[in-house]
């Protein structure tokens, strides 16, 4: 006997379903085994990153989850909520990671990891990302020069807050001729990363020990309007 209309329709979509659940059972199946390992692998690769900028002789505690919870900040250029990674050595605050974002690169933003050690004089600075000009602008990442060790060391008790603009502006800074407005604004950027450590060192180096701080977004942190 032919297959009336209906029963077609049914028989179609009664397929269609079980393809659709195969399909479905799947990709949560290759989703679950392939998320541990990408997740270690992001993780090494941070790890590996914090390590250009703060030694591991510096500290002997676990980076990725002694963490303090931020909210959005104006002096981090953050838009939402970040984290910032506690450095402790024999139990003692040895510095603070943390992520920045320079709004006004040539190209857009500018996203930035800073280690501040617990004195408040940078470890290191790296750039995460940036869409920069390739062969002008780009030189603030390691990878292209070393610009961006100029802030090893740096400290605001070092070098006053006038004094850290490019020095084409009347500040110490260096620059590659042609290519100011990227460099002039990692300066101020990092500048700014100094400026929120100092205003929230009491915050930034709570006692409380591998753990997320719920409670911090709630409350206005220094420096900054509620």
């Amino acid at each position: 006997m032919a297959e009336t209309p209906i029963q077609h329709t049914l028989k179609t979509t009664v397929t269609m379903m079980v393809f659709a659940l195969i399909g479905t059972a799947l990709l949560a199946y290759f989703f679950e085994i392939t998320r541990v390992p990408i997740e270690a692998s992001e993780k090494e690769a941070r790890l590996a990153l914090f390590k250009q900028i703060l030694p591991e002789s510096a500290y002997d505690n676990a980076l990725l989850t002694d963490v303090v919870e931020l909210p959005p900040s104006a002096l981090l250029g953050s838009q939402h909520t970040t984290i910032a990674n506690i450095a402790r050595l024999n139990h003692q605050v040895a510095g603070v990671i943390l992520e920045a974002v320079a709004h006004d690169g040539y190209s857009g933003d500018i996203k930035l990891l800073i280690a501040i050690r617990a004195d408040g004089s940078i470890s290191g600075v790296r750039v995460l990302a940036h869409k920069e000009t390739p062969g002008l602008g780009d030189y603030i990442d390691i990878t292209h020069g070393k610009w961006i060790q100029l802030f090893n060391d740096e400290s605001l008790s070092k070098s006053p807050p006038q004094s850290w603009q490019v020095k084409k502006d009347g500040g110490k800074f260096d620059y590659m001729v042609g290519a100011t407005i990227t460099p002039r604004a990692v300066v101020k950027a990092v500048l700014k990363a100094l400026e929120f450590f100092e205003k929230n060192k009491k915050m930034l180096f709570t006692e409380i020990k591998n753990t997320t701080l719920p409670s911090v977004p709630s409350m206005p942190i220094q420096g900054e309007k509620p």
